[in-house]
């Protein structure tokens, strides 16, 4: 019997578990338009490897995006799923003090990708690189330029895994959106995510503190609220509070055309307990700094928002520190955020991954309109849809 022939487009990691597992029944091939698969690993690699996260049940399905079909996949395959095939993979995993899962120490991300390789290889998948997709044909079937040639591509079952717009030099450009419109098919424009934020801030304290940052202190918008540190920059705000806070930013902005985060600098402290360290609400305003335990880039803060009297008035300061309003401008632009949402609408998939239009088609990982934040869950989200569509595929074939 003629085994089913399944062709994957794309060489990031939700190809790479999909052609991993379909390997075991199916003859499959991957076109990868760059000079090698997994470009992506060793990018991220760069800023600390980490492959997933250890959240796992409700704590991993709250950090993407609510929809029935992805939170399916994350149920299916978790992180630690993910884990398990990484250790078959010789790739032993442990969880650093964030929750994130890194490789061991002296595992580098270039050998993650070789065991990856080795792994395909053995189970006999055929890599074809320099393979670029570059619409469909009239039959609906993807086209591929591979080099100077172009050919159709006809298999039992195509997968794309073509990633969103973010990080162009893994190869994750975005370009392919207008092929999948052509088809019929809803898309979303691409925007930013995981990115810093332009803010209405005086020009001095740019000036002064860009590259400081604040530690120990909390952001709070709409109903979210997180504590960490943010990162003053030339332009605006980055960081660990920043980041899963963009979602709600980019809502704000949709809806009223602008956006303001409120930051705590004394997230473990309430007024009344800050309050306590003053005699009755009065404090002179040279003795906030060793009071309140402020660095300079607070107290510079509070002093470009307020006006001369009003910070000479304890009770007021302590609103402030409190509750910091600062305006968000925009987003960053999306070549340098770390993720992006838009692509293809979910509404167009069927519970499987395949496109209701079109169901010779899956569509896996960062190509949907999904949002996750960092730490290891925008890896998490590709190994989980990457495994789920071709789980659902294998009982199909």
């Amino acid at each position: 019997m003629r085994k089913k022939k399944v062709v994957l487009i794309g060489g990031g990691p939700a190809c790479l578990i999909a052609a991993d597992l379909l390997a075991d029944h199916c003859d499959v091939i991957i076109y990868e338009k760059g000079k090698t698969i997994g470009r992506k690993f060793l990018v991220a690699g760069k800023g600390g490897f980490n492959l997933t996260n250890f959240a796992s049940g409700d704590l991993l399905l709250n950090h993407f995006t609510d929809h029935p079909i992805l939170q399916s996949a994350l149920q299916s395959f978790d992180s630690v799923k993910t884990r398990a095939w990484l250790h078959e993979l010789g790739i032993p995993t442990f969880v650093g003090s964030s929750g994130r899962v890194f490789p061991l120490p002296d595992i580098k991300p270039a050998t993650v990708l070789s065991s990856i390789k080795s792994r395909l290889k053995e189970k006999g998948v055929h890599i074809a690189v320099n393979s670029a997709f570059i619409g469909f044909n009239t039959s609906h079937f993807p086209m591929i330029k591979q080099n100077t040639e172009t050919f159709d591509v006809e298999a039992d079952h195509i997968i794309f895994g073509l990633g969103g717009a973010s990080w162009s030099k893994t190869g994750s450009t975005g370009d392919w959106l207008s092929y999948f419109e052509a088809l019929g098919i809803k898309t979303l424009p691409f925007e930013a995510s995981n990115c810093g934020i332009h803010v209405d801030l005086p020009a001095h304290i740019f000036a002064q503190f860009a590259g400081t940052p604040i530690k120990n202190c909390a952001l709070s918008i709409d109903e979210h609220y997180a504590k960490g540190e943010v990162l003053l920059t030339n332009y605006g705000l980055e960081g660990n509070l920043i980041y899963p806070s963009v979602p709600f930013i980019r809502k704000q902005l949709a809806s009223r055309k602008e956006a303001t985060v409120y930051l705590d600098f004394k997230p473990n402290n309430t007024r009344a307990s800050l309050l306590e360290k003053t005699k009755n609400g009065t404090l002179e305003s040279k003795h906030y700094k060793s009071t309140f335990r402020l660095d300079a880039v607070t107290i510079n803060l509070l002093k470009s928002a307020m006006r001369k009297e009003d910070y000479l008035n304890v009770i007021l300061v302590v609103e402030k520190l409190k509750a910091f309003p600062i305006k968000v401008q925009s987003l960053r632009p999306i070549e340098e955020a770390i993720s992006t949402v838009g692509g293809i609408s979910l509404e167009e998939l069927n519970p499987d991954f395949t496109l209701k239009k079109h169901p010779h088609l899956s569509v896996i990982g960062e190509m949907l309109n999904w949002d996750a934040p960092t730490g290891g869950f925008l890896l998490q989200g590709c190994f989980s849809t990457g495994y789920f569509a071709s789980k659902q595929l294998m009982n199909e074939l």
